[in-house]
């Protein structure tokens, strides 16, 4: 008979609260310690939730490449009231569907005509930073990132009234999703939620500005060539169906979330690393120096800058924009030789494997130069996915790149961005890995 994986060792735990007061505590130190001190299944209790680490890649790339066995951990389906049945929450025959519609928007040559949208909303950005002046920088890219996220879906900014009403949801979706998790509520049944009146009046909100946007645009009939008309014309290539106004209703704010609050963190991350790092900061703008000249950054350029690119992988991997995943068995199945309980968590955090040191040499040093030689290749599958794999991979990997790209570009050949003393940089490990008391930094103009 096949072994439990709950006879492996794992951390000592409270028989009713399970290891969950140890997570709420301290997520990232408490999945490191899992990972380093036992093997490549690590049983943990989370409260009455039966759950598991996976540290072995093969195990990890089994679970994200069999999407009906092991479907989205209810943490994330806690999320439907703001993201209904979009592609980051949905199942099954509705998933293929929407995956289906969507994948065609977000093909390599219509995600390049976006380009000049990221370089244009960062030069406007740095027309406003001034030489000498401190700064938060996670607040600057958060704008920054929903701005350009905002004219890519709508054709609109942050000055509309519309676009501030959208971010202001999911400013508080976010703080309200933080909140819960370190009240331990990620983990208890979620149908007991107290109500927050605060996040139902912002989605609220959310819903009659977004419904109000696809109503103008299906009247007017106009195509800006943004991604909501994009989605209104999209057909499904079996039954030649499109979306109803509630699915791009999901699919929209799905976007929202997904759209930014990724980008920026990871962003946030590169500042942080390129301030501890000066050498590599003066590498990175010797490369943008030589392949730009004075002119603006552009899609075409992307060959020619490696090292940035480099860059970006390495700050990815050291502050991995989000820092686990995790999935719920539907039946009882097996991993790596143990059965594995239905209803079971089963856990994967790019913090633990992107800092494995089996993989990694010294993984707490910031080296962009590691990914030389087709280093991503290399690895096995499993070790490095900060946009997930298997056939639920982030359908927005390339436009995420794209514009994590052009904006360092942008940004680094005007300014050095140089951390403020003193001022704490703690990661937050909620949603997304970001910082919790934000990071200060001085600007000086770049000459």
């Amino acid at each position: 008979m096949m072994p439990d994986i709950f006879e492996l060792p794992g951390p000592k735990s409270n028989s009713v609260e399970g290891s969950l007061l140890d997570f709420g505590r301290d997520p990232l130190g408490f999945l490191t310690k899992c990972g380093r001190e036992y093997g490549d299944i690590v049983p943990i209790y989370l409260g009455l939730t039966p759950a598991c680490l996976l540290t072995n890649p093969e195990y990890i790339e089994q679970v994200l490449k069999e999407r009906n066995l092991f479907i989205k951990s209810r943490g994330l389906r806690a999320l439907k009231h703001l993201l209904g049945e979009g592609l980051l929450s949905s199942e099954g025959d509705s998933w293929l569907r929407q995956r289906r519609l969507i994948q065609p928007i977000f093909h390599q040559k219509r995600i390049t005509t976006y380009g000049n949208i990221m370089v244009a909303y960062t030069e406007q950005m740095l027309k406003t930073w001034h030489d000498g002046e401190t700064r938060d920088i996670h607040q600057d890219m958060m704008r920054l990132t929903l701005n350009i996220v905002m004219k890519s879906i709508f054709n609109c900014d942050l000055s509309d009234q519309a676009a501030q009403d959208v971010a202001h949801a999911l400013d508080v979706t976010m703080n309200w999703f933080d909140k819960k998790r370190q009240e331990n509520f990620a983990f208890v049944e979620w149908l007991h939620k107290p109500k927050d009146i605060s996040y139902e009046n912002a989605i609220q909100q959310m819903n009659k500005t977004i419904y109000q946007m696809i109503n103008e645009r299906r009247t007017s009939g106009e195509n800006p060539g943004d991604l909501l008309s994009m989605l209104m014309e999209a057909r499904d290539e079996v039954d030649g169906s499109q979306m109803s106004d509630r699915q791009l209703r999901d699919e929209i704010a799905t976007l929202m979330l997904a759209g930014h609050e990724t980008t920026s963190n990871t962003l946030t991350g590169v500042w942080v690393l390129l301030s501890r790092y000066p050498e590599v900061r003066h590498q990175l703008l010797a490369e943008l120096q030589q392949v730009l000249g004075e002119r603006p950054a552009n899609i075409t350029d992307l060959p020619q800058l490696p090292y940035t690119d480099m860059v970006i992988k390495e700050a990815m991997r050291i502050y991995p924009p989000v820092f686990t995943m995790a999935r719920e068995a539907t039946q009882d199945c097996e991993i790596g030789g143990y059965q594995v309980p239905a209803g079971c968590m089963i856990m994967m955090s790019q913090w633990v494997m992107h800092r494995h040191p089996r993989y990694f040499a010294e993984p707490e040093v910031f080296q962009p130069e590691r990914w030389r030689d087709d280093l991503e290749k290399n690895l096995p599958r499993g070790v490095y996915f900060p946009f997930g794999d298997g056939p639920r991979v982030c359908i927005g990997k390339s436009f995420a790149l794209l514009e994590a790209i052009l904006l360092l570009a942008t940004i680094a050949r005007k300014f050095e961005l140089t951390l403020v003393p003193e001022h704490p940089i703690v990661a937050q490990a909620a949603i997304t890995l970001r910082p919790a008391y934000g990071v200060k930094v001085m600007l000086k103009k770049v000459d």
